[in-house]
């Protein structure tokens, strides 16, 4: 195993990571900011205000882009189980 090897799993394994978590932060963003601005325009300072409006916001991202997420952690699976024989010399 050479470190282009390991270079190459830790990169698909941060890219995989980034695109599983990237529609449930955006969504989370998002629907912060407009909470933001919908308390900067009222001046309710409530810090609560959004936690609900977030958490369902992040639900509706998993139901929308589960399958997908799901899918990219499957084929990244399958990938580091062709790697076994690589890695130990087989």
């Amino acid at each position: 195993m050479d470190a282009d090897l390991v270079i190459d799993i830790g990169r698909q394994a941060l890219m995989v990571a980034m695109l599983v978590a990237a529609p449930i932060l955006l969504s989370a963003l998002l629907i912060g900011l407009l909470i933001g601005m919908l308390q900067a325009a009222t001046q309710i300072q409530e810090m609560t205000l959004s936690f609900i409006p977030k958490l369902i916001g992040m639900g509706i991202a998993i139901l929308f882009f589960g399958q997908f997420m799901l899918q990219l952690l499957v084929d990244l699976f399958h990938q580091m189980m062709a790697y076994i024989p690589v890695v130990l010399g087989a």
